[in-house]
Order: structure tokens, then sequence, then C-alpha cells
């Protein structure tokens, strides 16, 4: 089934790249990143129109709540601890990674543990070789490598149950899926979940509502793609721009999905994108997990 242009603009964000929309059930309030071009943290409260945003001092790769109160950050090179009321930043972790590889892309589990992705930046059309970066799982203050082999890590979410975990290296444009103990954190052997193909655009981030139906959001195809836990397509939602990057559902009940978006011109109406924008699918989100020490 495909629904055509339900999305409304929610936040004129004109972010260069949007990314890791989280939803703060404490504050009812959206929390983004912008990547780069600048790097800030943004956080917003519908119905009052209040933004916030804050700088920082190298690119974003994503954020995480966390259970204590504030945020964690991570940039590039480092995990951070961050206070919005301050705006202060910790360093928790170094980056394990040279330099040329960022840490991209986070995830909560429902046990309140971290997910980290990474970024080679020497991946380009013309060097699809470049494949140095992992899927990381934070275990108290060591990033352990659990997926190698990655060039641009994205499509971090976990079932409902919190036994499957999803990920995605983008260039792919294959997503996989793997046995999680929700006790350990030890994965088994990953599996291929889903497949796109020519013309359905690229794997980006992705949540998982609370019958456990991931949303893709289908960078360059001006889509969210929603699949069921077998692996099957069971919707896409077009939206009125070409590059949705990452969705979380968010409101008071958990029923509108927010989608982040991107300038970058991966598709032909790259211009219109940057902003926010808000769904109504006709399914809940679940409250959003945060990082636990």
């Amino acid at each position: 089934m495909t629904i055509t242009n339900p999305a409304e603009p929610a936040f004129a964000a004109d972010n260069h790249l949007g990314e890791t929309p989280l939803w703060s059930g404490r504050e009812q309030a959206l929390y983004w990143v912008n990547c780069e071009q600048p790097p800030q943290v943004h956080r917003w409260y519908p119905g009052e129109d209040r933004h916030d945003s804050w700088d920082m001092p190298e690119r974003v790769g994503g954020i995480a709540l966390k259970a204590s109160g504030g945020l964690l950050v991570v940039l590039s090179h480092g995990i951070y601890d961050f206070d919005p009321l301050s705006g202060s930043l910790e360093l928790r972790l170094a980056s394990p990674l040279p330099a040329h590889i960022s840490l991209h892309e986070t995830l909560v589990d429902r046990q309140g543990r971290l997910w980290v992705g990474a970024y080679d930046h020497q991946f380009t059309p013309d060097n699809r070789d470049a494949k140095g970066g992992f899927i990381f799982r934070l275990d108290g203050d060591v990033l352990t490598p659990v997926v190698p082999g990655i060039s641009v890590a994205n499509g971090l979410a976990v079932s409902p149950d919190n036994t499957v975990l999803y990920y995605a290296d983008a260039p792919t444009r294959t997503a996989m899926a793997c046995d999680l103990d929700p006790a350990s954190g030890e994965l088994g052997e990953p599996r291929e979940f889903l497949r796109l193909q020519d013309g359905e655009g690229f794997v980006d981030g992705a949540t998982v509502d609370a019958e456990g139906g991931y949303w893709l959001a289908a960078v360059g195809a001006g889509a969210m793609r929603r699949y069921l836990p077998d692996g099957s397509l069971d919707r896409v939602v077009k939206i009125p721009v070409s590059n949705p990057t990452k969705a979380a559902f968010g409101g008071a009940g958990l029923n509108t999905l927010y989608v982040t978006t991107t300038r970058l011109k991966i598709g032909p109406d790259a211009e219109a994108n940057g902003g926010v924008y808000a769904l109504d699918v006709g399914v809940r989100g679940l409250p959003e997990p945060e990082f636990r020490d």
C-alpha cells in the first residue's frame, strides 16, 4: 500500500543533515541533530513553538537520552555527556578509530545499552572498498566492535521485545537483522532483513513501532517504508521531499511520526529538504529507551 503526501511541515529547521530524532517523554520535546554545517543539537517543544539549539565542536553522529538526565552526544571522535541546562560537554570516552572514521548513528536498546555505528569518510563512489567502520556496543568504558566492515552505519533499531537488532551499511542498500540476547547484548549471526531496489532510494535511519513494524527512511526516494518483522513490505508512505533521514514517534500518545531530512543533493528535490515533518501513520510508537550507566 502506498500513501501519498500525508506529511505536514512541523518545524522549519533548514538543516544541512538532520538526523537522530528522539522524543523525550519527560520533557514532551523532540531532540535531533544537524550532523554538520554547522554541527548542532536541537530541541523543540511542539505546541509551544519553543526551540533551543547548541553548537557542537565537531561533527555530530547521534544522541541518546540518559536515565539520569541530560544526553549522551556522540561526536566524530568521542562520546560526551551533555547538560542542556549549562551547555557543558564532558568527555566520557574517546573513539578508538582513526581520524578519517567518524562515530555515526546511535541507538539505546530496551536494556539501556548504547550502540554506535561509524562512517568511513574515505568511502566515495570511486572508492567503495573503504569499510573501516564498525557497529559498536558500549560496555562500561569500552566500545566493543561487534560488526566489522562498515562504510556508513545506518538503520539501527531494536524490536519491541529487545530480541532483534537491526542495522545497515547504507551503500549496500540492505538492512540486516540479528538475534539479540537481552541480558548480555550478544548478537547472533546476521541475516538479510530487507534490500532496496533501483528507484527505492538508500537505507538511512530507522525506528520501530509498538507492533514491531520497522520504519525505514528511504533517502533519495522521498518515502518512509514500513516492514513487518518477517521482512515483508507493509506500506510506503510518500512525503513531499526527497530526502528523509530518520524518524521517531512522539507526541503525548506517541502517535506522531516525526521525520528529519537533509539538504544534501541525493534526489531531485534536495533544495526543499532540511526541515522536520510530522505524519499520522495509524500506529503508535514506543517510549524512547534511555541510556543507563
